[in-house]
């Protein structure tokens, strides 16, 4: 959290104790009441009371259902590589595992909500589900906590919560401003009960401490509260909200007001380029927007973490209001989508670079954005829509979201469009996500329809792209050399040296595994060994992952178990740099061998329980190549026979019940500081 929790004591020891009697538990309450904070303090509080992790699902930058399973699936690490239905994915992943699942904002997407908790709560014993919400859920035995404002009233036991909360966000607001001056406890007393106790509207208020004396605050909010009643809106309180919301819009000046509406049409946390690049026009020069942000800041209009900016949902709303009323609302989702457009554009271009880690890590971190964009684009622009989505194949697969890239890809393929590269290309990435989610029939069919698109299109590109999916088919479907063939003959009649873009280097990679597959160890140790190389030539890592594998894989079968380690740990560093969790686990799988080839079975079975972990997260049906499965069973044998059977299960069971990322730490770096 990045502030101080004040108050709520009663609340939280309510939360406690509802959680323990009932399985659904909802906090309700308007916006700005401190539904969020309030759920995420019991979390942290109880997390220990679930042996399988507490996990927070953000609903608050969805606008309708249609991404809402895909997101709750992101919010627990379950990366499905199964093409069964999301929701079937989740109710196995959930089954027998003791976990609490918090959902926010549970208004955006109500029925969803109550459909995928009932069916969740149905499939998985164990599951505990607490909600924020601004209206009850309505699941079967849902226990609802209202929320009310801080107390305003001391009670004679000292000061009042919302009190608390104005000194101690006026301390880090304007620590220059003395609140100790004759008089002031009064006046703080006074702007907290008008402002109802609700907490963002304190902190509304405390931001204006570096322009306004106590005294002006005070009077601007009576005066305010005083003439400005809108007796229609129910609860009462929200008025105090609503009113001090306006008062800090008011208090802006015109640009911070346009870029508050500006802003509201991003879905998730934004770097400044964003907001320069879609908020800029008028009046509003690209230039004002970095002081424009930090100002904005400053009066708690937004919230900043490192590089990134987010706006509150409650603040968000109000700014698309005034966007609305401005005109502008078209207009800067026009923007927006021609913008992540852009993004996307400029790290496919970057892919082949040493710029190609903070790629995957705009990509991931613009998910929700990205997503809009392709909604919109789908709307409006279907030509613009395939190529955007065709540009998702780099980085969406990878990353884990093959569910979202089936659904974008299939979309924009039944669009009117004509033929051409990038109808080839977003072929390619359908191609690709149906054989990482193990469809291998679907794959064929679409691989072979690339194929032909890219005949068509007669440019090298396309045939590499068509020839990277159809090999990746091939390969993991257990057809080596129909992989080896299709690559070859691409790179032979089609590729450069260097490589000129990310395909030529995907079909080198593919072309790498069929020679290990086929059992051509020599071809395939210096065929990784030119990869490797020429990877570190771009400063890419993608590529340099999958000769580190290979490099490994071949070590272990010709008896070098400390190189084996060597390329694994290598490996192992990159697919992480990339959050790949497909790489991750098969990195732990080669990392297993090479600890149970050296005799070290405690350390292969903590690297196995941990490998597992990842495979559970992703769902993956075939855990890995077909030539990694046929080994595995071999090293948990060795890893066995080295410390017993009880050691064995003892450390695997440990690592399998870790949290993920802590076991991943533990096999990478040694345990984590405390």
């Amino acid at each position: 959290m990045t502030t101080s929790f004040v108050g709520r004591e009663s609340e939280l020891a309510a939360v406690e104790t509802a959680l323990t009697r009932y399985r659904t538990v909802t906090l309700t309450g308007g916006g700005g009441v401190g539904k969020s904070r309030l759920a995420l303090r019991a979390a942290e509080e109880i997390r220990e009371r679930y042996a399988d992790g507490v996990w927070w699902v953000d609903l608050s930058n969805l606008y309708d259902d249609r991404l809402f399973t895909a997101t709750v699936c992101d919010a627990v690490d379950l990366l499905d590589h199964n093409p069964r239905a999301p929701v079937e994915a989740l109710c196995e992943w959930l089954t027998g595992r003791d976990v609490l699942l918090v959902f926010d904002c549970c208004e955006r997407v109500l029925s969803s909500c109550h459909l995928l908790i009932s069916e969740l709560l149905a499939a998985a014993p164990k599951l505990t589900v607490l909600t924020t919400s601004r209206q009850p859920l309505g699941v079967r035995g849902e226990h609802r906590i209202e929320v009310s404002p801080l107390s305003t009233d001391d009670g004679g036991n000292g000061a009042a919560d919302a009190v608390r909360l104005f000194r101690e966000r006026c301390a880090t607001a304007a620590p220059d401003v003395s609140l100790d001056s004759p008089g002031s406890a009064e006046v703080i007393s006074d702007i907290c009960r008008r402002l109802e106790g609700i907490p963002l509207a304190v902190e509304l208020a405390c931001a204006r401490l570096r322009d306004n004396s106590l005294t002006e605050i005070a009077e601007r909010l009576r005066s305010r509260l005083d003439t400005l009643v809108d007796e229609t809106v129910w609860p009462r309180r929200h008025r105090a909200l609503r009113t001090a919301i306006g008062w800090s819009h008011e208090l802006c000046s015109p640009l911070e007001r346009l870029l508050w509406a500006r802003l509201s049409v991003f879905r998730g946390p934004l770097e400044v380029a964003d907001a320069e690049s879609v908020c800029a026009g008028g009046p509003l020069d690209a230039d004002d927007i970095p002081p424009l942000l930090d100002r904005l800041v400053d009066q708690s209009v937004l919230q900043q973490t490192g590089t990134r900016y987010r706006m509150l949902d409650t603040l968000c709303e109000y700014g698309a209001m005034w966007l609305a009323e401005l005109g502008e609302a078209d207009v800067l989702v026009q923007r927006h989508a021609a913008h992540f457009a852009t993004v996307l554009a400029d790290s496919e271009a970057g892919w082949l670079s040493d710029q190609q880690v903070s790629w995957y890590g705009r990509i991931s971190a613009s998910h929700s954005d990205v997503r809009a964009a392709l909604d919109h684009l789908i709307e409006v622009d279907p030509d613009a829509a395939v190529e955007m989505a065709g540009r998702t194949g780099l980085f969406w697969p990878c990353c884990g979201h093959l569910h979202e890239s089936r659904d974008y890809l299939e979309r924009v393929l039944a669009l009117d469009t004509p033929k051409g590269p990038s109808h080839t290309r977003a072929l390619w990435a359908l191609g690709i996500t149906l054989t990482l989610q193990g469809d291998h029939r679907s794959a064929l069919r679409i691989g072979e329809e690339c194929a032909a698109a890219a005949h068509a299109d007669g440019t090298p590109q396309s045939e590499l792209f068509a020839a990277h999916t159809l090999g990746l088919t091939h390969l993991m479907a257990g057809r080596p050399q129909a992989a080896y063939d299709v690559c070859d003959h691409a790179l032979i009649a089609h590729g450069t040296s260097p490589p000129s873009g990310a395909p030529q280097l995907c079909c080198m990679v593919i072309r790498t595994f069929a020679h290990s597959a086929l059992g051509r160890l020599s071809e395939a140790y210096e065929a990784a060994i030119a990869l490797r190389r020429l990877s570190v030539r771009y400063g890419e890592h993608w590529a340099r992952s999958y000769a580190f594998h290979q490099l490994a894989f071949i070590d272990l079968l010709q008896g070098r178990a400390n190189d084996a380690e060597r390329h694994a740990r290598a490996m192992l560093a990159c697919k992480h740099n990339l959050n790949d969790n497909l790489g991750i686990a098969l990195a732990l799988d080669l990392l297993t061998g090479a600890n149970a080839v050296q005799g070290n079975g405690i350390a292969a079975a903590r690297t196995s329980g941990t490998g597992n972990t990842f495979w559970r997260m992703l769902g993956h049906p075939n855990h890995g190549t077909p030539e990694l499965s046929e080994v595995r069973d071999e090293w948990e044998l060795q890893a066995r026979k080295a410390v017993g059977d009880d050691a064995y299960e003892k450390a695997f069971r440990n690592a399998l019940n870790h949290d993920a990322e802590y076991s991943l730490a533990l096999v990478m770096h040694g345990p984590l500081p405390s």
